[in-house]
């Protein structure tokens, strides 16, 4: 049996920003991470302005933006009808007035080779846990199945930071409540070629009726999210790989002589969309934090910088605690606090998106001849861009842990 003040399970944005910003304040902290790297096809690659603000506090952005990526600034869904810009970032008040495009493995290594400069950070990759440890209703640590077989880790805080699949939630016995998201998506990258630069530029968005893409240009190749009606994954399977392809050449024509490069489902990533969080997010001795709190919508693809800002937030108020060698249920309960309201206006946001521009998009008696109402006045048009670059609230570090 091991110990370590903190124990996160996780190794995505949350879990290692986390650790990082604990290791930095001298507390020992284990993260363990199931999969041996952390390589994963299409895990959500956007990097908002209040990360990259985030990532300068912590010395990493210049680091970040050494590395092959790209900028989207502003966004443009296009009908039959006309071309509705959703979102721009490039006016807002920031040093990084854009969406930076960058492979998670290579933001989530780069975190981890910081941590791993401060001797009291410890990775255990590979490491699976399926247990909680309890005594007398406090969360005492957990048990993983590892090298070796069975290991167990004792901590004063067990974080868990292990995605939209959480299990650990459940067994601590945290409900949620949840909505239903109108669609799922399959993801694919496509080739990307000179021309394009003539009709994409950072994300566009494609509406026919019955129909919708998203496009995101990563410079080397295509990012491509189909949307498709909650459910009917089976039903477009059954169809065929041609009926796709067809499907998606006659949405985004300038894609027909690439669409070809789809010959396998394996090739195809399926999301199924789901939108919930929880109704409390602790207990004594754990904290849920991220999507394992409050699973995001792609909308926008906000869900990595929430769970980041939830990361510097658990940390800004937890330092003390930890360093004490002792976490109290009122400091677990102001972090849901402080990130509750954001995260309940953000799935509120979603939903109006979803039902606003995704549901009439996917059906095909509907038409998108005047934008929503939320696109047309200006008062309200800047909404969207401040919603997704900063969340409600704007978090940084403090002084005492920056």
């Amino acid at each position: 049996m091991e110990y370590s003040t903190c124990a996160i399970v996780g190794g995505g944005p949350a879990g290692t920003v986390l650790a990082l910003l604990l290791a930095r304040q001298g507390i020992d902290v284990t993260l363990l991470e199931a999969h041996k790297d952390f390589d994963r096809s299409f895990r959500g690659d956007t990097l908002h302005p209040s990360i990259m603000e985030i990532m300068e506090e912590l010395g990493l952005a210049d680091r970040l933006l050494a590395m092959a990526h790209s900028k989207v600034s502003q966004g443009v869904f296009e009908t039959t009808e006309s071309s509705i810009k959703f979102v721009d970032l490039s006016l807002l008040k920031t040093k990084y007035p854009y969406i930076t495009i960058l492979p998670q493995v290579r933001f989530l290594e780069t975190v981890v080779e910081e941590a791993k400069t401060y001797p009291n950070f410890k990775l255990i990759m590979g490491a699976n846990v399926r247990e909680l440890v309890e005594e007398n209703g406090e969360i005492l640590g957990v048990r993983y199945k590892g090298d070796g077989g069975w290991h167990e880790i004792r901590a004063t805080l067990t974080v868990g930071a292990n995605g939209r699949c959480s299990h650990l939630r459940e067994k601590a016995g945290l409900q949620s409540v949840s909505t239903s998201p109108p669609m799922d998506v399959l993801w694919f990258s496509l080739p990307r070629i000179p021309s394009d630069d003539s009709w994409l530029e950072g994300l566009k968005g494609r509406i026919q009726r019955g129909h919708m893409a998203v496009i995101i240009d990563r410079k080397d190749t295509l990012q491509v999210g189909y949307i498709i009606f909650k459910g009917s994954y089976h039903r477009v399977r059954s169809e065929g790989i041609e009926a796709l392809r067809n499907s998606i050449a006659d949405l985004v024509p300038e894609l027909k002589d690439r669409v070809d490069c789809l010959q396998e489902w394996s090739q195809i990533a399926f999301l199924s969309v789901n939108s919930d969080r929880l109704t409390r997010w602790y207990r004594p001795g754990f904290l849920a934090i991220g999507d394992a709190a409050h699973t995001m919508s792609p909308v926008g693809g906000v869900g990595i910088n929430y769970a980041i800002q939830d990361a510097v937030v658990a940390a800004n108020i937890l330092s003390p605690s930890l360093k004490a060698g002792r976490v109290w249920l009122p400091d677990l309960a102001q972090i849901q606090r402080q990130r509750e309201l954001p995260t309940r206006v953000i799935q509120a946001f979603q939903v109006l998106i979803q039902k606003q521009i995704i549901a009439r998009a996917l059906d095909s008696n509907q038409s998108f001849k005047q934008p929503p109402f939320f696109l047309r006045w200006p008062l309200l048009r800047d909404i969207p861009a401040k919603l997704i670059a900063f969340g409600v609230i704007p978090v940084h570090l403090e002084k005492a842990i920056g």
